[in-house]
């Protein structure tokens, strides 16, 4: 295992660099939490020193899903704000779109894979591709239920602050 690219310092703030995937089919995208928490995010994970963000992508699909995933287009790149576990977190996160094998099962709304990663629980299940299906979900970024519809032609860059409530979907 490489070095994560993560910075923490006081009082309580993080840096990191995340790198996600967008896999679909039949109409829905792959998601996951650690079974531990209310919120869904979609896969991937902390990218390491000395790997290109497509090579994170691929070395976290194989870890969490067990399959080699094709890495697509970039979607966004997010220079994500947020509040979690007691602290102030500033994340660059880069999301693809990425193809996963027609081996990993699907099934609508079910938990269809289970992970042990590190000290965390990980379930995984598809859910409809739609900006409804998405806000009633809780997954941030939330940004990405507006956009779920219509994906970006080239790659978004944009800043996005979870701290602010007034960013979060209708309940």
């Amino acid at each position: 295992m490489g070095t994560r690219i993560r910075i923490r310092t006081k009082p309580k703030r993080t840096f990191q660099m995340r790198i996600a995937g967008l896999g679909f089919r039949n109409g829905h995208v792959l998601v996951h939490r650690a079974t531990h928490e209310s919120f869904w995010t979609f896969p991937g994970g902390g990218a390491e020193i000395g790997e290109t963000s497509e090579e994170t992508l691929k070395r976290e699909m194989v870890e969490e899903l067990g399959v080699e995933v094709k890495v697509e287009r970039l979607l966004w790149m997010v220079e994500n704000f947020f509040h979690y576990e007691g602290r102030d977190w500033h994340e660059l996160g880069l999301y693809y779109m990425m193809q996963i094998p027609d081996s990993f099962p699907f099934a609508p709304d079910a938990i269809i894979h289970r992970v042990q990663d590190g000290d965390n629980d990980l379930e995984f299940k598809w859910v409809e591709a739609t900006t409804a299906a998405l806000n009633a979900l809780d997954i941030p970024p939330y940004f990405i239920a507006g956009e779920i519809e219509a994906l970006p032609l080239a790659p978004r860059h944009l800043v996005w602050d979870d701290r602010d409530l007034d960013n979060k979907p209708p309940r």
